[in-house]
């Protein structure tokens, strides 16, 4: 069988990523509420006017919680997976797998407060 060429395999990572990436958001809840989220502060961003290195801040963050959170689900379901049953050393790493993404949550938050409050105060 011939190896697929460099290019054909990058477009076909694209294609598994971005069925991963709607699988995400068709399935859990949580990044449902982190994509409305990012859509209102798209919106404020259009609305406010803010610069371009408050866009890229903004990207960033929203970004970065998304990307964790996804990371978070998949622990979370490598996790079942492996033990189904209450164990409770699967209960730590899924618990630190939370704590990352409130971690990241609470760094987005105060990005946005550091945009957003002197124009709307």
């Amino acid at each position: 069988m011939p190896k697929e060429s460099f290019l054909v395999n990058r477009i076909k990572s694209v294609g598994f990523a971005m069925k991963g990436a709607i699988l995400l958001i068709r399935t859990e809840a949580s990044i449902k509420i982190q994509l409305f989220i990012a859509i209102v502060m798209t919106g404020l961003g259009f609305y406010f006017e803010i610069s371009n290195t408050e866009w890229i801040l903004q990207i960033l963050a929203i970004s970065l919680v998304m990307g964790v959170e996804g990371a978070n689900t998949a622990i979370e379901k490598i996790c079942d997976f492996i033990h189904p049953d209450f164990n409770s050393k699967i209960g730590f790493i899924k618990d630190v797998s939370a704590g990352a993404v409130m971690l990241v949550s609470i760094g987005a938050t105060i990005i946005g407060f550091i945009i957003y409050l002197p124009k709307i105060v």
